[in-house]
């Protein structure tokens, strides 16, 4: 039964698969319906329904790009030149798709490309970006200088060296970028090594993670000074405000532990030797030693300018190394194989401190970033 189930399931998506270029040719998607035939034919060259939706959509499509392509360029749009390339682009991109695809040609044997046309209208597309780049830097807000540099980046890939548009790529990008040193405040002396690397790993994270792209940039104090930052928008303080490490227990359980119906010998009646069965005891000690390392890492954002508390957070983290062994005295037979297991261990060297520190840290860590990225996703 679940055989025929399949076997439909299988017949449903071959079926979809087959008509999704048409589809999408019906709910007048042609640029869609022109990639979705041309993957088909790709995997069967002779799908006529494939071949059927490619030759009707494709003119269409073709015509619908022309002519978001003229209007563009007829109307009053701030980004006419740009929108109008876009149109062409996507002409060129179903001209490649279809020249890639042996079945495709013989539905389109020659497919139209616009290349010689986006020529000339790459200058024009460059000075709109440009124009519009310069027009929102001089607003002078951080979101602003993001526009303008994103504007400025168009411009340098439609006409690379425009004008002075490096210099103002660089602009733009250095007034969209929220600088922020991060102050990890050392732990003593003793946990120097640990601390250092917790210290480490949130740097590392920090740094790879917030690129150019992201326009933050996280400086240590080190760092701040070795690039003679000018000036700092946030600065995020992390530090300890409680630790502890290798605080000790032991529990000590002593019980006596039974067990019926054991074999403990052989007795003669009427000349044969039969089992004898009675019940047998020990006595059982077992041994939990338990180090607890725990600590309390504070994350505080000021604004760099005001002082003004900008969030504080507070996370915990613990560590609990356990070792467990027994001792027994009395017949082992009354103990489970678990027992007679933990009975063949003893007591064990705990870990160093240090190495302590780095565990109970861990789950702080795993608080600490997502806190960071949540704070600085919408920057």
């Amino acid at each position: 039964m679940k055989t025929g189930h399949t076997l439909i399931a299988i017949a449903i998506l071959i079926a979809s698969a087959c008509s999704s270029g048409k589809k999408a040719y019906e709910r007048g998607n042609y640029y869609e319906a022109v990639m979705k035939s041309v993957a088909r034919l790709r995997q069967n060259p002779d799908h006529s329904k494939s071949i059927e939706a490619l030759r009707s959509a494709y003119p269409l499509a073709v015509e619908y790009y022309e002519n978001e392509a003229k209007n563009e360029i007829a109307s009053n749009s701030n980004f006419k030149w740009k929108n109008a390339i876009q149109s062409y682009n996507n002409i060129n991109s179903l001209y490649e798709a279809i020249r890639q695809c042996p079945g495709c040609m013989k539905a389109v044997p020659n497919p139209k490309n616009y290349y010689a046309e986006i020529g000339p209208l790459k200058e024009k597309a460059a000075d709109e970006s440009y124009n519009a780049g310069i027009e929102a830097l001089m607003k002078g807000n951080r979101n602003d200088a993001k526009r303008a540099y994103f504007n400025f980046v168009d411009a340098q890939n439609y006409v690379p060296g425009f004008k002075d548009v490096v210099e103002y790529l660089e602009k733009s990008k250095f007034e969209a970028t929220l600088r922020v040193i991060v102050e990890q405040i050392p732990v003593p002396n003793r946990y120097n090594l640990s601390g250092g690397f917790f210290q480490d790993k949130v740097e590392e994270f920090l740094h790879g993670n917030y690129t150019e792209q992201t326009f933050i940039q996280f400086y240590t104090p080190t760092e701040a000074k070795a690039v003679d930052l000018p000036y700092a928008d946030q600065i995020v303080r992390i530090q300890f405000d409680d630790f502890s490490v290798g605080n000790s227990a032991l529990k000590e359980k002593e019980e006596t532990v039974t067990r019926d119906s054991v074999k403990v010998g052989e007795a003669k009646i009427d000349g044969k030797s039969v089992p004898v069965y009675n019940t047998v005891s020990a006595k059982l000690t077992t041994y939990r030693k338990e180090l607890v390392s725990n600590g309390l890492l504070s994350m505080l954002i000021v604004d760099a300018k005001t002082n003004g508390v900008l969030t504080h957070r507070k996370f915990n983290g613990e560590y609990v190394w356990v070792n467990q062994w027994a001792r027994f005295n009395g017949d082992e037979r009354a103990l489970t194989d678990e027992q007679l297991k933990i009975c063949k261990l003893r007591e064990q060297q705990p870990p160093n401190p240090q190495d302590l520190f780095l565990e109970f840290t861990r789950p702080i860590y795993n608080q600490l970033i997502p806190a960071i990225k949540g704070f600085y996703q919408n920057y």
